[in-house]
């Protein structure tokens, strides 16, 4: 049977890929966890190193998808930047436990916060990352 082809018709293309996703989510992971071990967040307390990644991985993203959207990128760019990179950097995983663990040791009221504060943030951050890259883009125009 032969290999199966990719939409660029090159069977490797697909491999190129997983690797760039991978490799990129390796690295994203990593400098979250080193956040996460320079920032710990005591039982009861608002991680904030856990809210300032998926803030700032957000940002990226809308800068990303503008950068994307607006020009002839590498076609590993998105693969690698925006799911692998900026993927394991964000940790929408990490902030559920962390919301749980909150209602446990603090209450339902700094949970909730943490909840709903970390959805509207991280939706304000892509749109300012998105408004940010196209006003950089107009201005190299």
């Amino acid at each position: 049977m032969p290999p199966e082809r990719s939409s660029s018709g090159a069977p490797h293309a697909h491999r190129a890929v997983l690797a760039a996703i991978a490799i990129g989510g390796m690295l994203g992971a990593s400098a979250r966890h080193g956040l996460e071990l320079a920032w710990p967040a005591a039982s009861g307390q608002l991680p904030w190193a856990t809210l300032a990644t998926n803030l700032a991985g957000c940002a990226l993203i809308g800068l990303l998808m503008v950068h994307v959207e607006t020009g002839a990128p590498h076609p590993l760019l998105r693969p690698f930047l925006g799911v692998g990179v900026l993927g394991g950097f964000t940790t929408f995983s990490t902030y559920a436990v962390q919301t749980t663990r909150l209602v446990d040791a603090a209450g339902p009221a700094l949970a909730l916060a943490y909840l709903f504060g970390t959805v509207l943030g991280a939706l304000a951050a892509v749109v300012l990352g998105t408004v940010l890259g196209r006003a950089l883009l107009s201005v190299r125009r």
